[in-house]
């Protein structure tokens, strides 16, 4: 999501190295594997290996946390009978709909959503793999859009309003500027309002990751390896919880991974501390 070009070969770094993190650590399926994946994945070894060394921070230790924290969110949705159906934005190479749709069946209908050149890239993939399900598929659209074919609400207009809804967008909040980010909060409250109950899932970094040296050293390093700026917009979990509430949510909560720590190894280790996952959640009243 985070690259508006539509050839798959131009997809941003960040989608393959994740794809790549997720296979590493028995979270994927072969057929999600690439080659651009294991060459950035390879690439950065020495210095994820030279910060863990220095007992710094890498981002397998982030991204393995806020991963299996929205899987434990979203599990509780769908076991709860809440959700029955998902949206994943920017859902990149990600194996959370395949896993979801294996575990789930029928139960769940889920539906993963990215821009042009990475939603035909998923659907080669799954193809391939001979892993699609009649209760999953890929589709193109675009965060950003507030009306038309390409949009959230566009999408939503043909899912079935009786039953409760999930939107996840992971690895993507911190790619865009504060404005733009409650614009797209906003515009996701509005498209699943109509849903019963609807569950927003989603990491975020908040500005404290900057505060340290070795934390600042590894917000540079994130930039230039996303060859963008990574923008770091609420101070405090106070301050994104009342920014999602303005934006239109009934209650927002911003989970640190030490909470998980008793339950989910991926939250002890060092660094999964620098993101947090929200939820926020709209239900009928």
């Amino acid at each position: 999501m985070e690259n508006n070009n539509d050839k798959p070969e131009q997809i941003s770094p960040t989608a393959y190295y994740t794809g790549a993190v997720w296979l590493q650590h028995h979270l994927s399926h072969p057929a999600f594997k690439t080659w651009q994946g294991r060459v950035f994945y390879n690439a950065l070894r020495l210095p994820m290996a030279l910060s863990r060394s220095l007992k710094g921070p890498t981002m397998e230790s982030f991204l393995l946390a806020r991963h299996s924290i929205i899987d434990k969110q979203l599990h509780a949705a769908i076991n709860s009978g809440k959700v029955t159906q998902i949206i994943e934005i920017a859902a990149g190479i990600s194996p959370r709909g395949w896993r979801f749709c294996k575990q789930y069946g029928s139960k769940i209908n889920y539906i993963e959503a990215d821009l042009p050149g990475m939603a035909a890239h998923k659907q080669q993939l799954l193809e391939k793999g001979g892993l699609l399900r009649d209760n999953h598929q890929v589709v193109a659209i675009n965060a950003l859009s507030d009306s038309g074919e390409d949009s959230l609400q566009h999408l939503v207009s043909s899912l079935d309003k009786q039953h409760g809804i999930a939107i996840i967008t992971e690895g993507l909040i911190n790619y865009f500027d504060t404005e733009t980010v409650t614009g797209m909060w906003a515009r996701f409250a509005q498209a699943i309002k109509p849903f019963p109950y609807a569950l927003y899932l989603s990491d975020i970094h908040l500005g404290t990751l900057g505060n340290l040296p070795a934390s600042k050293t590894f917000v540079n390093m994130l930039s230039r390896f996303v060859r963008g700026r990574v923008h770091l917009h609420f101070d405090s979990e106070a301050m994104a919880e009342i920014a999602l509430k303005k934006a239109g949510f009934h209650q927002a909560k911003l989970w640190s991974p030490r909470q998980f720590a008793d339950a989910l190894p991926a939250c002890r280790v060092r660094g999964a501390n620098l993101v947090r996952v929200i939820q926020a959640d709209l239900h009928a009243h």
